[in-house]
């Protein structure tokens, strides 16, 4: 299986790569934000032909139980950003590109290997900070609990808020390739309000903060 892996910074890009060293996985940076992402991603498709794209990378966390440097993969993804109105026929909903899905599901093969995951005791600790569920995402940093709450007001069950993954699945939704996020717990932004923990993160994480997502590529 050709594996794809994209990022948005250049501090992911780092991390990442130390991680897949000597291995045929394809890692690259898209930039940061909707339309960088969609891009990059594009790029990619166009250029390698995976067979299947992960989104990975830092992100905020919401929710109880979910902390610094825990891991949220996708089981659906949407923008926290778009709003297109409401249809006549009431199926448009917040968050949705009209045309497209209100949410972008993970591919269910690549979902329920990141859920076996957290069965195989060999993995723990690693899998026992491994949450499934919504990422949202949107062309903000959220340095403050006033924005972080202005998104979860609108989605209270997310468990990650970034600004790449809704696009990348958009693009490979597009392009019928497989898709699921990683994503890095870097802060939580309803218990921080000057984004420091977002800098501590940087200063503190290591490549195994990412390690499970080679435990997740190395399972396919």
């Amino acid at each position: 299986m050709k594996i794809g892996i994209i990022v948005a910074m250049d501090r992911e890009l780092q991390q990442l790569r130390q991680v897949f060293q000597n291995s045929q996985v394809i890692v690259e940076k898209c930039g940061i934000g909707k339309v960088n992402a969609a891009l990059g991603v594009q790029r990619m498709i166009n250029e390698h032909r995976p067979d299947c794209i992960i989104s990975s990378g830092c992100a905020g966390g919401n929710g109880e139980g979910v902390s610094i440097k825990d891991i949220v993969v996708s089981r659906e993804v949407t923008y926290h950003d778009v709003y297109c109105g409401a249809a006549e026929d009431g199926s448009l909903v917040y968050g949705q590109v009209q045309g497209m899905p209100a949410r972008y599901q993970a591919d269910p093969y690549l979902l329920k290997k990141a859920q076996e995951l957290t069965q195989s005791s060999h993995l723990s600790p690693l899998t026992s900070h491994l949450h499934s569920g919504l990422i949202v995402t949107g062309d903000w940093f959220v340095d403050s609990r006033e924005k972080m709450q202005r998104i979860i007001d609108l989605f209270p069950e997310a468990l990650a808020v970034d600004m790449e993954s809704a696009a990348i699945a958009h693009a490979c939704y597009i392009s019928k390739v497989p898709f699921i996020s990683f994503r890095v717990v870097s802060d939580m932004p309803l218990r921080d309000s000057h984004a420091s923990q977002y800098h501590d993160f940087w200063n503190q994480v290591a490549a195994q903060s990412f390690q499970l997502t080679r435990t997740f590529v190395e399972s396919l």
